[in-house]
């Protein structure tokens, strides 16, 4: 099932790929850009069944669950591969460090580099002010956020803490259908939460309807994803409670010991 959410003259495209990826085509209704393709085969179905021509790539980071389609792409398109100056990705070719800003004519369309390392070394996310659109890989996830390959735990809440002071209506790409585990999760850390609780319920039923948690909002993360509020009380005095730290730890401690119990939590 491919979703399309439409803003101002741009649209974007949910393309589902393996187990629980999403691929986003962004397009005008002739050009079309795609962030992270991992599967070039459903890429190219979409772009055909939606009459688009493919003007760009944009990488977030070196899996090759978000890399492994480019190469098959640029046998049909050859166009510009934008991506992570420092994550090792080979098939770059316009490398992007943090605070650059890139543009694509065809769709008139800019965005803004956020290094936002943790997930791998390198990751970056791309912020679209015009769209009010963030698409950040495997950093950020809707109630959640990725796993520490290569970065450290302090790394990871700055990159976070990067993606929270977005506008709280920036809508968030990411690139995983984990909705659901995660707010298992953080119901686990904040019981209390009432926002969260009604998110929970809210997705449940999208997910019995085989629709997309995907797009979520910075706002709604900030009220109910644990890994952004690493700071506030009710979440320290459970890690605390549940001897995942010491009282007084710092926050890098404090949102270390989180992912560490998000890793093994079952």
């Amino acid at each position: 099932m491919i979703n399309q959410v439409t803003k101002q003259t741009l649209s974007i495209l949910t393309v589902p790929a393996f187990d629980d990826n999403y691929l986003w085509l962004i397009h005008n209704g002739s050009d079309a850009i795609v962030v992270d393709p991992g599967d070039a085969t459903v890429i190219l179905q979409a772009l055909e069944q939606h009459g688009l021509r493919l003007t760009a790539i944009l990488l977030t980071h070196h899996h090759s669950d978000h890399i492994g389609g480019v190469a098959e792409l640029l046998t049909h398109y050859p166009i510009p591969v934008y991506g992570p100056a420092h994550d090792g990705i080979e098939a770059v070719t316009i490398p992007l460090d943090d605070g650059d800003n890139i543009r694509i004519d065809n769709l008139n369309l800019g965005f803004s580099v956020i290094a936002v390392p943790g997930h791998t070394f390198g990751h970056i996310a791309y912020y679209s002010e015009t769209m009010a659109a963030v698409f950040c890989g495997d950093t950020l996830f809707a109630g959640g956020c990725g796993r520490l390959f290569e970065g450290t735990p302090a790394q990871m809440l700055d990159s976070l803490d990067r993606l929270a002071a977005l506008p709280e209506t920036t809508a968030v790409y990411c690139a995983h259908e984990y909705t659901l585990s995660n707010l298992k999760f953080a119901l686990e850390v904040e019981p209390e939460n009432t926002a969260l609780q009604e998110r929970v319920l809210r997705e449940q039923e999208k997910r019995s309807s085989n629709i997309p948690t995907v797009p979520t909002t910075v706002g709604l993360e900030v009220q109910t994803n644990p890994f952004l509020r690493t700071r506030v009380s009710a979440v320290i005095e459970r890690l605390v409670s549940t001897n995942k730290v010491a009282a007084g730890q710092d926050e890098a401690a404090n949102f270390g010991a989180l992912r560490e119990w998000k890793n093994n939590f079952r």
